[in-house]
């Protein structure tokens, strides 16, 4: 194999779903150089054998990659973790996609709520870039935070409805998710094993999922103010996919063709997103790609002239939304963000995975 020209990338946490994918598209990277792959477990194993990556590389563990010489690295670690590991990489100079939640949210405060510990490095909340590209296209300079599974397919399919004005935003936005079991990550507990999963469907966290705050963040940014988001996340018997339904309130006069050219609008530069009939929003159409479909649909009657979203007469919109978990929901997301970081086409190094099915 012929040494590649570009920057040296490094995963921490190569181990989990993500990591393993995020290691196979950069080992593919036409511009890049994946130069380290940690695993403190496998440390000393192949990277070809156990994650399945075109390189020759061996698991290293975590602190052998501060000495790697790398330019960028993707932390494919839990967010406890990534509070410690960014800044030390970012003291190096070296640029950080960060693909847990240790710098979504902007307010310290809210970390112990939502995600049950005090934040250790504030000072890099400020710093942070969200790294939803086709909405926040902003300069990128050396931490990304890469959102959430769930929160790219909601953020993606309500914020350029919400942006354009046309959602009735003191009416509370209802997000249902569903998700596959590797949206849980790599874990040995009881309740994600096969016998405990399958033919079964069951909600999760509710009213204290950690993807709620940053939803809320990211859309009320666009808009320019202040949301109400309620979120219910739901296992389904599946191993990959996630499917959001969104249930939002319109303002009055608006149709399913003024919010189709909305979003199709909002995304008619983005190779990453769909705008389809809600019908053809499946996770079959979406699973091995870094695509995210959106649908979105009115009623078929008028839209009423009615002030009080609270009425049960009050027309809902139902926008849908579908990625895979593992890439536009987190692997191929923080390629994404990588390639800004350094300068590169959005879509370099992702373009194999732009299959989507009927």
């Amino acid at each position: 194999m012929s040494p590649r020209i570009g920057p040296r990338i490094g995963i921490v946490g190569a181990s989990g779903y993500s990591g393993i994918l995020a290691a196979r598209i950069l080992a593919a990277h036409p511009s890049c150089e994946l130069a380290c792959a940690t695993s403190d477990r496998w440390a000393g194993e192949s990277v070809r054998a156990r994650a399945g990556a075109d390189t020759t590389l061996t698991f290293v563990t975590h602190e052998e990659a501060f000495a790697a010489g790398l330019d960028a690295v993707l932390l494919a670690t839990s967010a406890e973790v990534s509070i410690t590991l960014a800044p030390r990489f970012l003291a190096q100079g070296v640029k950080v996609v960060d693909l847990s939640g240790a710098f979504r949210l902007r307010d310290a405060q809210a970390y112990p709520r939502w995600y049950r510990f005090d934040h250790a490095a504030p000072e890099l909340l400020s710093k942070s870039h969200y790294g939803l590209p086709e909405l926040f296209p902003g300069k990128v300079d050396a931490l990304v935070a890469n959102p959430g599974c769930y929160a790219t397919a909601a953020i993606l399919s309500l914020a350029p409805l919400a942006r354009a004005g046309l959602l009735d935003l003191d009416a509370p936005l209802i997000v249902d998710g569903k998700s596959g079991v590797t949206g849980a990550g790599r874990q040995a507990k009881d309740e994600y094993s096969f016998v405990e999963v399958d033919d079964d469907v069951r909600a999760y966290k509710l009213h204290a999922h950690q993807h709620t705050p940053e939803m809320s963040q990211a859309i009320g940014d666009v808009a320019g103010r202040g949301v109400s988001l309620t979120f219910a996340a739901h296992l389904i018997p599946v191993r990959r996919g996630l499917l959001c339904t969104s249930y939002v309130r319109p303002r009055v006069g608006v149709t399913t063709a003024a919010l189709r050219t909305c979003l199709e609008e909002a995304y008619r530069d983005a190779p990453f997103v769909e705008v389809v009939h809600p019908h053809e929003v499946r996770l079959a159409s979406v699973v091995g790609t870094n695509v995210c479909r959106v649908g979105v649909l009115a009623p078929d009657l008028a839209i009423p002239d009615i002030h009080d979203s609270s009425s049960n007469d009050a027309p809902v919109v139902v926008v849908v939304a579908a990625l895979d978990n593992l890439i536009k929901g987190a692997a191929g997301q923080a390629v994404q963000n990588l390639n800004r970081l350094l300068g590169f086409a959005e879509s370099t190094g992702l373009d194999r995975l732009f299959r989507s099915t009927p």
